[in-house]
């Protein structure tokens, strides 16, 4: 049998990517590296996994990701595997030194592609403008090495895929990411809306607070993870500060208390900006439950509109609003959204994923 391990670019905050990333060395008995390991937070998410940590990165980008990089590029454990699974943009470089590889992509580095504007304009200070321009160029440079050395590429959608194509002229195969379905299960509708996001600014969580604002009869409840980096941080002070009264927002909550969460809400409700794919979408259909989400990126190929929920064209606080109001009674979407996560299970994702590596 084939020994396997799987490189993560980080373990420190668990979100979706991270979760692919532990499933795949649970499904295929592999190990796991990352330079560093929240085994607290990993243990929240229902994983039993000891990951091997290869060595400490600072918090804040670009650092953290520029480590990141140059120690998977120094990396060399090739002799103890027989397949390499690089699992996230930032572990790439390891396919310098090891093969036979697989990279199964979430993202590409967002802000060097199709988000480096937006990046540049709501992220960085006007000062630091010049030097993110001179890191991106670099970057870009580097990526395009790296990548040449991948064998097999595999990604978490079309969306994802097309930026691939576009940005490093790669083709890949979509395998869409797992959810272990059968976790999941179904409560009648309580009094809350549920958002499940990392904190960052793409995902555009102001402007659910701002729908939300507008609806004072109605309740939402934001779980979101982020990073102990000075940009997520701002951002999270931020949100704090311009929440209504009837909006709440949690933390890096065990996955039991977020199954739960999922099971009693009306529905998910989720602003991202042209998603890569969007885990949170399919986790709320394996509960039952609706998803009110952009009509972009990796939403249009989970959520079918007027089924299993609703896509907002040009989404807007006002257009969340309106699409809560017209969604009707949650419970009508409980069947074609538990079917439709069906689509998405961890064994449909683990055979297609084997497949590749054999």
């Amino acid at each position: 049998m084939e020994k396997i391990a799987v490189f993560q670019n980080f373990l420190d905050y668990i979100g979706g990517a991270e979760k692919v990333g532990l499933t795949l060395a649970k499904q295929l008995d592999a190990d796991i590296y990352a330079p560093k390991a929240d085994r607290q937070a990993i243990s929240n998410m229902g994983f039993e996994v000891e990951p091997h940590e290869i060595g400490w990165v600072p918090e804040n980008p670009p650092l953290r990701q520029q480590l990141t990089l140059s120690r998977y590029s120094r990396l060399k454990v090739l002799d103890k595997y027989d397949f390499i699974i690089l699992n996230g943009c930032w572990t790439v470089s390891a396919a310098l030194k090891h093969k036979p590889n697989l990279w199964y992509v979430h993202s590409l580095i967002r802000e060097i592609w199709d988000l480096y504007e937006y990046t540049r304009k709501h992220t960085v200070p006007f000062y630091g403008r010049l030097p993110y321009d001179l890191w991106v160029r670099y970057n870009r440079s580097l990526n395009k090495k790296h990548v040449k050395h991948v064998e097999k590429i595999a990604c978490n959608s079309q969306n994802t895929r097309n930026r691939l194509k576009k940005y490093l002229k790669r083709e890949a195969q979509v395998i869409y990411p797992p959810v272990e379905t059968k976790d999941f299960h179904y409560q009648k509708p309580g009094d809350y809306w549920l958002s499940v996001n990392r904190l960052i600014t793409h995902k555009r969580v102001q402007m659910q607070l701002e729908a939300f604002r507008k609806m004072p009869k109605e309740k939402l409840v934001i779980v979101g993870c982020f990073e102990d980096s000075r940009h997520f941080r701002s951002y999270n002070r931020y949100l704090e500060k311009i929440k209504p009264a009837n909006v709440e927002i949690v933390h890096s909550i065990p996955q039991k208390k977020l199954v739960q969460l999922y099971a009693a809400c009306r529905g998910l409700i989720t602003t991202s900006r042209n998603e890569d794919f969007g885990l949170n979408a399919v986790e709320a259909m394996a509960s039952g439950k609706p998803v009110i989400a952009p009509n972009e990126g990796g939403y249009r190929e989970t959520v079918v509109s007027g089924e299993t929920g609703v896509l907002i064209d040009d989404v807007s606080p006002d257009k969340i609003r309106e699409a809560v109001e017209d969604l009707g009674d949650p419970s009508a979407y409980r069947r074609e959204c538990v079917r439709r996560a069906e689509e998405f299970d961890t064994q449909v994702f683990t055979k297609k994923i084997r497949q590749m590596i054999t």
